[in-house]
């Protein structure tokens, strides 16, 4: 009886863990969806380029805050409990992202409306430095015995299910608007969905059991400063997580936010098919993900690893040529191939980062590791593969190199961190 009881807990972690995930983040990246048609509306006409360089550098000051976000969330979380600031974060989400919809535009109140846009996406940037590595350290320290990998993988599921959500609803909305009514109105209604994410999000989120802080709470695990014991004794750990991180939040941003944009603007491909292709690639990536979650129990955390980053050194130039071929099968057979690594990649990197740090400072030191590589790497991987293309003259191979070599550097990273997977979680 107490085994059903406690399986019946752990499903309801399960489910609300990465439910609340899936909305918060399809409220964050929407946006990059919308880059191309929101450029035109906060920005001046000019160099169509430059206007995508505006409209990605909005998209990166969101991610500015995340280490700031991570540690206030981190703290919150460490002293007073995961659930309190998971169910703080959705709510501080939904009500940037729907403030979004209803911004007056550049030709409305000129550059006023730029900053308001960037002041929006810091408060969503904020949000979500505590969103994610919460949700992996509720996931992890509730999964049964032996599913720590499979448990965590949901939480990567949950990203890519915000993701799928938001690039369905952009291929959608660019398939029945025209261009016009796109520019005019159409761009807005993703972000008054906001709305309706909060609520859904806030009542997921309040049903959650909390049972794992609790007990360290009653062990007297609890720290005064978890951010000055991280920062003591755990400062190696995060040295290696950044590290790898930088290529985790590289492949992310160019493959699965950036690369419609990308493949709009630099080869001619309509945007409509660019999402269409990417909205199906994110469904399969998507399934795959919890088995890899569940391979990683079996095989450990670092074969896993080794895959990933190897087939993203290996394949990505002759996956870019691939899709440099600009037709729809093409570019959806390189997508594909690119969701297999990322799969692989997504799978383990949830667990594998919770079991870097022990309890009393694991949502502290997974938050501000975490967001400092996303806020320097991660977010600014568009706006600066963009940046790369154009200094070098309009090399469109670009973001490829950039990708290759932050796999290359997480490769090398990865042999110095011990596995972890058959050890009891502290």
């Amino acid at each position: 009886m107490k085994t059903n009881s406690k399986t019946t807990i752990n499903k309801k972690s399960l489910i609300a863990g990465f439910s609340g995930n899936i909305l918060e983040w399809y409220d964050f990246t929407v946006y990059g969806f919308f880059a191309t048609v929101i450029g035109t509306q906060f920005f001046p006409e000019s160099d169509k380029v430059v206007q995508l360089i505006s409209s990605f550098g909005v998209f990166a000051a969101g991610y500015l805050v995340r280490p700031l976000g991570g540690v206030i969330f981190g703290l919150i979380g460490d002293k007073q409990g995961r659930k309190k600031a998971l169910v703080f974060s959705v709510i501080m989400m939904a009500v940037s992202t729907t403030l979004i919809a209803f911004l007056p535009v550049y030709a409305n109140i000129g550059w006023y409306s730029a900053l308001l846009l960037i002041l929006l996406r810091l408060l969503q940037g904020f949000s979500v430095g505590g969103e994610f590595t919460g949700a992996i350290s509720f996931l992890v320290e509730t999964a049964p015995e032996g599913k720590r990998g499979f448990y965590g993988s949901w939480t990567t599921f949950g990203v890519f299910g915000g993701i799928l959500l938001g690039s369905g609803i952009a291929t959608l909305i660019t398939s029945i608007l025209t261009k016009e009514q796109l520019h005019d109105f159409g761009w807005r209604i993703p972000f008054l969905m906001g709305v309706v994410i909060g609520f859904v999000g806030y009542f997921l989120r309040k049903s959650m059991n909390d049972d794992y802080y609790e007990e360290i709470k009653k062990e007297k695990q609890i720290v005064k400063n978890p951010l000055l014991t991280f920062w003591k004794e755990y400062r190696m750990q995060a040295v290696r997580l950044i590290l790898i991180s930088w290529a985790f939040g590289v492949s992310v941003y160019l493959l699965f936010i950036f690369l419609p944009s990308y493949l709009h603007t630099f080869h001619g491909v309509k945007l409509s098919n660019a999402l269409s292709a990417h909205t199906i690639t994110i469904a399969v990536l998507m399934l795959i993900i919890p088995f890899f979650g569940y391979l990683t129990d079996k095989i450990g955390r670092k074969a896993l690893l080794l895959g990933a980053l190897t087939g993203f050194i290996v394949f990505t130039y002759p996956l870019f040529a691939l899709m440099f071929k600009n037709t729809y099968l093409a570019i959806l057979a390189a997508m594909l191939a690119f969701a297999i690594f990322e799969a692989m990649f997504q799978a383990v990197m949830p667990v594998m980062m919770t079991e870097m740090f022990p309890a009393h400072v694991r949502y502290t030191g997974l938050s501000v590791s975490y967001n400092i590589s996303l806020a320097l790497f991660g977010g600014t991987a568009p706006v600066f593969s963009t940046w790369l293309v154009k200094v070098s003259g309009g090399n469109v191979w670009m973001p490829a190199y950039y990708l290759i070599f932050t796999c290359i550097i997480a490769l090398i990273t990865v042999f110095f961190i011990p596995e972890t997977y058959q050890k009891k979680l502290d």
